[in-house]
């Protein structure tokens, strides 16, 4: 078994207890080092959202780089906002030590080849800096850490390359030479793309404090064990494969060595949680229909701006970002397509048919 994952349950103090997964794995002193600065790459797609790592959890892989001589809070521009602005998120950690970097304002690149496409990156992203990848553990079939990866493309209008995402996950990790520490985020479990934590449609703020961090060096590795804690199977994801494949990472479970807490018992507790989180779903009033889950699903993509100009989508980008709220679409295809016509009937979307298909806006 050549990978290693840490599991461990944490209290008040997150640094002591990612202390000691990092003990578990074997420890970061190569990574750790004066010459090395220190890239950690958080997650923050709607800073109004709750889907990303905790303050305490940022701070905690911070103290641990204590020889690096510089860390970067690193994001990149989205249609959603400025990194910088998504990035304040964590400005108590701000300090001369500590800087938040945009991606997407880095005029120092280097030129990678992604899907066939010639890309510039930002030069942080490159060895010898140390690359962390730190998100929430949740349970959507595109990934979490591994995800992660696709907010390091500059460019705001990302959408395009939805198509190819697990392609391009893989080839960016390549480009970059990998991500040398993955630690996930468990202080909540989150359901599908995890927008937010909060249970009901009323917004109650009753969440299921979990408080587990899955950390290792093999961020594939990771990615399989997060995934299994949340109830999805890596065999069935395809970025977990697609970096199986080319020799990445470990995504078998049986050929994963975890280490901290007994896996089984935190198995049964995230499974537990899962179910609670739907009781409490039902006893709120949320729409349990498929038909409830995707009015309420598209009123919120509405409003979140996914199809804002210049955002032009296709039926299956719908069918993509409804799947990521943990809504089923397969076999559905004709209903999505009602779906969209009766809103644009309505005034609430506009339309044309292109050389792709019929593809939705808002102005």
């Amino acid at each position: 078994m050549g990978a290693k994952v840490a599991v461990v349950e944490f209290g008040e103090n997150v640094h002591s207890s990612l202390e000691l997964a990092l003990e578990l794995i074997g420890g970061i002193d190569d990574l750790n080092k004066s010459k090395r600065p220190v890239v950690i790459k958080v997650g923050v797609f709607d800073p109004n959202a709750e889907n990303h790592t905790t303050v305490s959890v940022a701070g905690a892989i911070i103290k641990s780089f204590n020889k690096a001589p510089k860390i970067f809070l690193a994001e990149s521009d989205n249609y959603k906002g400025k990194g910088l602005e998504r990035l304040q998120l964590w400005k108590e950690l701000f300090s001369d030590h500590v800087v938040p970097f945009n991606l997407s304002d880095d005029a120092e690149t280097k030129r990678v080849k992604l899907t066939d496409e010639e890309i510039r990156l930002s030069h942080i992203l490159f060895k010898p800096n140390v690359l962390v990848s730190t998100h929430v553990l949740r349970g959507y079939e595109r990934g979490s850490i591994l995800k992660n990866l696709f907010g390091l493309i500059p460019d705001p209008k990302k959408a395009k390359f939805h198509k190819k995402l697990d392609t391009l996950l893989a080839d960016i990790y390549e480009a970059i030479g990998g991500i040398d520490l993955a630690v996930l985020d468990g202080t909540y479990l989150y359901s599908g793309v995890g927008a937010t934590p909060q249970i009901g449609t009323h917004g109650a703020k009753e969440r299921l404090k979990m408080n587990t961090l899955v950390v290792g060096r093999d961020a594939v590795a990771v990615e399989t064990v997060g995934a299994v804690l949340a109830g999805l199977k890596p065999d069935k994801m395809p970025v977990i494969q697609e970096f199986v494949k080319r020799g990445l990472g470990e995504g078998d479970l049986k050929n994963i060595k975890m280490l901290g807490a007994p896996f089984e018992g935190l198995r049964k507790k995230f499974a537990s949680a899962a179910k609670i989180q739907k009781r409490l779903r039902v006893r709120d009033g949320a729409p349990q229909t498929w038909g409830g889950q995707v009015h309420r699903a598209m009123k919120t993509l509405v409003q979140e701006g996914f199809f804002k100009l210049p955002n032009r989508k296709t039926r299956e980008d719908v069918a993509r970002a409804l799947a990521a709220r943990g809504i089923s679409t397969k076999g559905k295809e004709s209903k999505i397509a009602s779906i969209l016509a009766r809103r644009v009937k309505r005034g609430v979307l506009k339309a044309a048919k292109g050389p792709d298909g019929w593809v939705y806006w808002t102005e």
